[in-house]
């Protein structure tokens, strides 16, 4: 068999001979040429989003979303609420109106086990749970009165990411990618930092949905390997270049053959694409991971060198995701490490459990406002700080909160933000939003505002109708602009 011939069933997985292959490819090679000149462009379309210019003036160009996993009790991190002392031990049936929670066991009221103290010029309250955070409080938009529409961690999870409590719609990630790209052709534009929990709902919360495949998010460890086989073989180096040119030969050639006027499958085109961004990251990942680069005191700073280790992979991460926006990344998430508390879901144990998680988090997330703030990046960058919902004022059993989706905080900050105030209010027990609520849609406007995307602007048509980030809602929060 001809060397040719035996390389072509090698990728093809078919016999295909010289012929075929020529006959496929419609006018031969140089179609398949153009065809491959006109995929470039589109890939470099896609790189750059689809927007041809900015709605308004962006405040930022690229986001940090630090996912709180499991719920955050506002009452014990950044909205203290004295009434609970008072009133230790009693019931809330007495004192207010108490709604069906996630697993309808009610104990009597909770108070935080953590004291609050001021902190910056701005004054603003903040839990022992976080005195880092405390210490960058000034560049912080604390934002008290967030809601969700799901009190179960999965709905709540995709409408957090995506803006739907259904399955499979585009996260927030890919619809900024969408929109406005990559600034690095060589790394994708979405990422995700997986500090080893997936949250409740899988891979989904970080889906392209219904967008072209090229936007949906890319899975990374924050460790040296990182991602798997992103370093050629050397043996293999050598003949890489030809084998990707043979398959991205024998793709166009079957899109070829398609019929006059029939657009390529959604899936074939961005498997090309995917597969040279693929190689491209091979040139670019490496460096990105090694962090031998960064000085000691860095490393120290964000926590490499605690004693803890959920601290040294959050702090891994976040030194990654100051990295990957130095870069030209759009959109990076991260996720939490395991602490061994299942999250910051504590239906129990709420003293160790939010402990262990504010431990691994408040240091590295503290140094990455400082890191990004020193060279000049936290007024390009907006960082988003949030869970899916929030905890109840109330006890579950005897020491846990249970779900609460009608009040809960969450923080902004860097490009475009008002940092050192306080927005909204719940009640005396952090129960309910009583002033300026706010709603995941009004969240997801707001960051699309700040890149300069007008959210009612961002669409894609899909079954019918015109689709986008916040469905048929959402404001842009602007008590939290500059």
């Amino acid at each position: 068999m001809p060397r040719s011939h035996h390389h072509c069933r090698r990728f093809r997985g078919l016999p295909l001979s010289r012929r075929d292959l020529l006959r496929q490819a419609g006018t031969g090679f140089g179609a398949v040429a153009a065809a491959a000149l006109l995929h470039r462009d589109a890939a470099r379309a896609a790189s750059t989003g689809t927007l041809s210019a900015l709605h308004h003036a962006a405040r930022a160009t690229s986001v940090i979303f630090l996912y709180m996993d499991g719920g955050v009790s506002q009452v014990d991190s950044f909205d203290p609420k004295p009434r609970l002392k008072q009133d230790a031990g009693k019931s809330p049936h007495s004192l207010f109106k108490v709604d069906a929670t996630q697993f309808n066991n009610v104990g009597t009221i909770l108070p935080s086990p953590w004291e609050f103290k001021h902190y910056g010029a701005s004054g603003t309250p903040v839990s022992d749970l976080f005195p880092h955070m405390g210490s960058v409080i000034d560049d912080l938009a604390v934002i008290r009165s967030m809601t969700s529409e799901f009190p179960e961690h999965t709905n709540a999870n995709y409408f957090l990411h995506t803006g739907s409590g259904l399955q499979g719609r585009p996260s927030m990630g890919a619809w900024t990618t969408y929109g406005l790209g990559s600034d690095n052709d060589n790394l994708p534009g979405y990422m995700v930092i997986n500090g080893g929990l997936i949250p409740p709902g899988g891979l989904d919360n970080f889906t392209n949905g219904f967008l072209p495949a090229t936007y949906q998010g890319s899975i990374i460890k924050p460790t040296a390997a990182g991602l798997a086989n992103v370093r050629p073989e050397e043996t293999s180096a050598a003949h890489q270049p030809a084998v990707l040119e043979l398959a991205r030969l024998l793709d166009r050639g079957f899109a070829a053959s398609l019929a006059t006027g029939t657009a390529a499958p959604d899936a074939l085109e961005s498997a090309i694409a995917n597969q040279e961004l693929a190689y491209r990251m091979q040139t670019e990942v490496p460096a990105l991971l090694d962090l031998a680069g960064e000085t000691a005191a860095t490393k120290r700073a964000y926590g490499l060198e605690s004693d803890y280790e959920p601290t040294r992979i959050f702090a891994a991460e976040c030194l990654l995701a100051r990295r990957m926006v130095e870069r030209g990344v759009r959109f990076v998430e991260l996720t939490c490490p395991n602490t061994g508390a299942d999250r910051w879901d504590q239906h129990g144990g709420l003293r160790k459990g939010h402990q262990n998680n504010a431990r691994a988090v408040d240091q590295p997330i503290a140094t990455l406002i400082r890191d990004l703030k020193a060279r000049g990046l936290l007024d390009s960058t907006l960082v988003v700080w949030a869970g899916e919902f929030g905890r109840t004022p109330f006890a579950q059993g005897t020491d846990g909160r249970d779900h609460n989706p009608q009040a809960y905080s969450i923080w902004m900050a860097g490009g475009g933000v008002k940092g050192g105030g306080v927005v909204g209010a719940t009640d005396d027990y952090g129960y309910r939003v009583v002033e300026k609520k706010f709603t995941i849609h009004d969240l997801h406007a707001t960051m699309l505002h700040l890149l300069g995307i007008d959210h009612t602007r961002l669409t894609y048509r899909f079954s019918g109708r015109d689709m986008r980030l916040t469905d048929v809602a959402g404001e842009v929060m602007t008590d939290v602009l500059a």
